[in-house]
This record gives C-alpha cells, sequence and structure tokens, in this order.
C-alpha cells in the first residue's frame, strides 16, 4: 500500500466506524450521509483487504484486523490533527481540537457540565471522555492516547505529573427505608450487610477493603458492577450497601437514598489531574488543565 494513494479522510470514517460499529452513527459522528459513510466502509475494505466489521446478531463486530487498528488508528489520526494545528499558535478563541479526557461516569456528571459550558463562545473545542481502568490509564498518557486524566492513586512513572484537584472522603449510602437506616450505623452493621461495588474504583480497595482487612475483617459482595450510574437504581430496590466517594455519592443522592458516615476511621484521600510530562510547557495541555483545576476549585 503506497502512502500517497491513502485518504486520510478515509482513516477518519474507519476512527468512527470502529467507535461506533453503527454506520448511520459514524456518519452522523463525522458529519457524512449514510449513503457516503457505506462508500467509504467499502473502500476502507477494499484497502486493507479485510471486512474489518462484519454484521452479526448483536450488531456489527470488528475482525482481528480491525481489532488491532484501533490503537494505532487512534494515535495516528492525534497526530495529524496536532501537526495542522500547532501548539505553539494555539488559541482557544479559534480552537477546532478535541481533547481526549479520562475520568469515570459520575466524575463526568460533576465535572463536565461546567467544563463544556466554559468552552468560548467562537470557539469548536471538543471533549471525548473515556472511562479507562487505572491501569489502563497510565498506559493511554504513555501512549499518547489521552490529554488528561482525572482520577486518584494511579501508580505512575516520573514521566507522569499529577495535581491535586479536589478533597473527597469515603461515605456508604443505602435505601432509606433500610432496617439500618433507622439507627446509627455501627461496625457490626455494617460488616453484617450485603455490599455492591464498583469494580473500576481504587477508591473501593483502597479506602474500605484494605483498612477492614487490616481490622480482620472483609465485606460480603453480592454485586459487582463497572459503573457508578446504576449504583443508587440498585440500592433503592434491595438492602444493600454501597461505599463511596461523598461528591459521587452526593451527585446521586435522591429522596429514596439515605447517606451515613462510615463507622470505622477511614482517611480522606484527593482527586487528582494527570498528564504526561511531555505536556508540561504545552499551550494547549496548559489551557486544558487550566479549565479543568477551575471547574474543580467552583466544586470544592
Amino acid at each position: 500500500m503506497h502512502l500517497r494513494s491513502i485518504d486520510l479522510n478515509l482513516l477518519v470514517a474507519l476512527d468512527a466506524l470502529l467507535s461506533e460499529r453503527h454506520v448511520t452513527k459514524a456518519a452522523d459522528r463525522v458529519g457524512l450521509s449514510q449513503p457516503a459513510m457505506s462508500n467509504a466502509l467499502s473502500r476502507l475494505r477494499g484497502m486493507f483487504s479485510d471486512e474489518l466489521l462484519v454484521r452479526t446478531a448483536t450488531g456489527m463486530q470488528p475482525t482481528p484486523r480491525a481489532t488491532e487498528l484501533v490503537v494505532p488508528l487512534r494515535q495516528l489520526l492525534r497526530q495529524v490533527e496536532r501537526v495542522l494545528e500547532s501548539d505553539s499558535s494555539f488559541d482557544s478563541e479559534r480552537s477546532e481540537r478535541t481533547f481526549s479526557v479520562r475520568m469515570s461516569d459520575i466524575l463526568a456528571c460533576l465535572i463536565l457540565p461546567k467544563l463544556v459550558a466554559r468552552r468560548p463562545q467562537a470557539a469548536r473545542i471538543g471533549y471525548s471522555i473515556l472511562h479507562l481502568p487505572p491501569a489502563l490509564t497510565v498506559d493511554a498518557l504513555e501512549r499518547d492516547e489521552i490529554d488528561v486524566a482525572v482520577s486518584m492513586g494511579l501508580e505512575h512513572t516520573h514521566s507522569i505529573r499529577s495535581q491535586k484537584v479536589m478533597d473527597d472522603r469515603m461515605v456508604c449510602i443505602m435505601r432509606k427505608g433500610h432496617p439500618a437506616a433507622r439507627k446509627g450505623l455501627t461496625f457490626e452493621t455494617f460488616i453484617a450487610q450485603e455490599h455492591m461495588k464498583v469494580s473500576m474504583s481504587p477508591t473501593d480497595v483502597r479506602f474500605v477493603d484494605d483498612v477492614l482487612a487490616g481490622l480482620g475483617h472483609q465485606r460480603k459482595i453480592a454485586l459487582n458492577v463497572p459503573h457508578w450510574l446504576v449504583v443508587p437504581h440498585v440500592l433503592q430496590e434491595t438492602d444493600l450497601f454501597a461505599v463511596m466517594p461523598g461528591r459521587l455519592a452526593a451527585a446521586l443522592m435522591n429522596d429514596g437514598l439515605r447517606m451515613a458516615d462510615l463507622p470505622f476511621k477511614s482517611a480522606p484521600f484527593s482527586w487528582m489531574m494527570y498528564w504526561h510530562r511531555r505536556y508540561d510547557q504545552s499551550k494547549a495541555n496548559r489551557w486544558l488543565r487550566k479549565e479543568v483545576s477551575e471547574v474543580c476549585a467552583e466544586l470544592d
């Protein structure tokens, strides 16, 4: 395959197709008509001599060749974007850049409304949000797949920088009609209950499970889920407990839930913003970090 024969727009279409796994949604994402995207898929299949996406009973699924293209394709497009928009000339008032940010679903609920509302009126700055496990978050920063990450307690090398953006603490939530909600939450009651846990959160392990293990106890985990937003819906219909950061719990609270302090000592912690040191002096990355920091300061 000769480089001069490649249409860069086809690679943009391929990125959308692999992300959406749906021709119409991919077309909407990049501003093409559905027939134009179908034609692009046909050309891409010829270019790579592979079906790339195949129709199944559960929707379109990527072939092994397509799966191995996802990461290098995303890196390539990010590099092309940066070549076309020089960092030294970055102007938030006129930029059309899309920043990739890692944060959980609830952090997104807290931060994104204000972050998006702060965009300069004349700018076309966009945000692409990814929810990655902690270990993959560090890898994504190292591989230049994301611009910044908002998380906590990430283990990383000296190539990753960090900055505190919000303080927080762990709390327990349950349905308002829970028998334990009628009286003060004791350690014995806490340990006796069944719990639900968010598997992608490092806070559960570090500030709850590790503490309990040091006391010779462990929680009874009846349900393990990957996302925070499902938690209140489950708690309202069950007698499960959940432990989560207080800021996230406050965002989820409704008339059917109750929040309580943990019945054991758990240290407060901080939400951190992470970025790669290669962007310490980047004008665009510094602007993004300033925006995230100021939004979090408002929440704090």
